[in-house]
């Protein structure tokens, strides 16, 4: 039997499921960090061996889980394939890179709950069932509020009103006759700027970074499961002016999000509103609906998952020796913690598309894809991306340099967190010296996108 014929994708979703169950009951938190480093890793090889398995066609064998309305509950696309094991690895490299003081407070069960569901959402091309996954995923966050005693109002709300308009939206669609899909396309439309953070349905997310872990809030946010959802749901149904609104939203989001994280004094709220820039930014490169647009739009998607996602651990790790870190004063952190400086600086700009790294390629491909859409898009995506630029070297230079901080203990970097920043680091450099495979990967994705779109809207017509 060929071994990439087993259920991959299955169980890098029961693992973390399995796992989460074992780890609830385990009282030393050392212990617990243990199992789930153990079951994050075990995920993660399964998720690349899936994504291995689709990239060399091989055929799947029996499945784990039952099929739904003839198809299966979960398989791999050309879309979801890379997304998979990106997930995956920032969940692994999250667990890794917790320190130890953070142990005893941190919650693995929920990680590892939280992994699971991610990746069957990323999974799963079912609607009905994909609603249900991702108004799922949202528990878990509000949950630990509530067990550290924060204020969880802000993000309950929004929270409830995105699985609403979510489930509304699509229960509208399916019942509206064909060729007659535009107006059920608005509930989803405002579920995805929802759960995107836009404006002015941002507030949740730096509340949610303010108040919950950064690990969880890193971890809930940066798969943007919204553009996700706008791929699976809105943008095969909706018409053109629908769209039109999600570009126009996220263009003000990207900018407006992209200013406030220039004049941020709080590193955590820093960090939540670049994320809400770059978040918005890969709505517009779907709005365009061009082969050189979307391409560029799927390829950043990645680029921030690991970019943003290499930057955040990197933070995490600096508070775990500073505390919460605030932008009103110069730190000068360089000299204890070179290393973090030089992964904080190469994952921001990476971010941003800086030449040489993972980010750069799709960045212009999404510059191209505006700018030959319209021109003042392409404007507005250029000074997005310079404003975060600012912001990210601004919080660099006031973290790790102008002043000379002082300290009895050693507060140099772990061998573990090393290993995490490294990764990513080799990954984000990989990418930027040889984006081919990566750019061919997210074209074909682009293409199977509009053309499902074209299908759809095509048959509609037909009826």
């Amino acid at each position: 039997m060929n071994p990439l014929s087993l259920p991959w994708l299955e169980l890098s979703v029961l693992v973390p499921l399995a796992g989460a169950l074992c780890v609830w009951p385990v009282r030393d938190p050392y212990r617990a960090a243990r199992w789930c480093l153990a079951f994050t890793g075990a995920a993660l090889g399964c998720a690349a061996l899936a994504w291995l398995a689709y990239d060399l066609g091989a055929a799947p064998g029996r499945r784990l889980l039952p099929d739904v309305l003839g198809r299966p509950l979960l398989e791999v696309d050309e879309l979801s394939a890379p997304l998979l094991p990106a997930v995956a690895l920032l969940h692994f490299l999250t667990a890794l890179a917790t320190a130890r003081t953070k142990m005893p407070r941190a919650a693995f069960g929920w990680l590892l709950a939280s992994e699971g569901l991610r990746l069957a959402t990323l999974g799963c091309l079912s609607p009905w069932v994909l609603v249900g996954l991702l108004a799922v995923g949202t528990v878990p966050p509000y949950f630990e509020l509530r067990a550290r005693g924060r204020p969880t109002r802000v993000y309950a709300l929004h929270m409830a009103l995105f699985v609403a308009l979510l489930a509304v939206g699509w229960a509208v669609s399916e019942r509206s006759p064909p060729g007659e899909t535009g107006w059920a396309a608005v509930p989803l439309l405002a579920a995805v700027l929802v759960h995107s953070g836009t404006v002015p349905v941002h507030a949740w997310v730096a509340d949610l970074f303010e108040n919950a872990s950064f690990a969880t809030a890193l971890l809930f946010v940066t798969p943007i499961l919204g553009a996700y959802a706008a791929v699976r749901l809105v943008l095969p149904i909706a018409p053109d002016w629908v769209l039109q609104g999600i570009g126009l939203a996220s263009l003000a989001t990207a900018v407006y999000a992209a200013g406030m994280a220039v004049v941020q004094r709080d590193a955590r709220r820093f960090f939540a509103y670049l994320f809400l820039s770059h978040a918005s930014l890969v709505l517009v490169g779907l709005e365009l609906r061009t082969p050189v647009s979307l391409t560029g739009a799927l390829a950043l998607w990645v680029s921030v998952a690991l970019s943003l996602g290499g930057l955040g651990i990197t933070l995490r790790a600096v508070e775990a020796r500073f505390g919460r870190l605030s932008l009103a004063d110069y730190h000068g952190l360089y000299e204890h913690s070179p290393a973090m400086a030089v992964c904080f600086l190469l994952t921001g700009l990476a971010s941003v598309g800086f030449p040489g790294t993972l980010g750069f390629v799709s960045a212009e491909l999404l510059v191209d894809g505006a700018v030959g859409a319209n021109p003042y898009a392409g404007l507005v995506v250029v000074l997005a991306a310079a404003l975060n630029g600012i912001a990210i070297v601004r919080a660099y230079l006031l973290i790790f340099t102008g002043a000379r901080h002082t300290s009895a203990v050693s507060l140099g970097i772990t061998p573990r967190e090393r290993f995490a920043v490294l990764t990513l680091a080799a990954l984000i450099l990989a990418g930027g010296l040889f984006p081919q495979p990566g750019v061919a990967s997210r074209h074909a994705a682009a293409a199977a996108v509009l053309r499902d779109r074209d299908e759809r809207l095509a048959a509609d017509d037909g009826d």
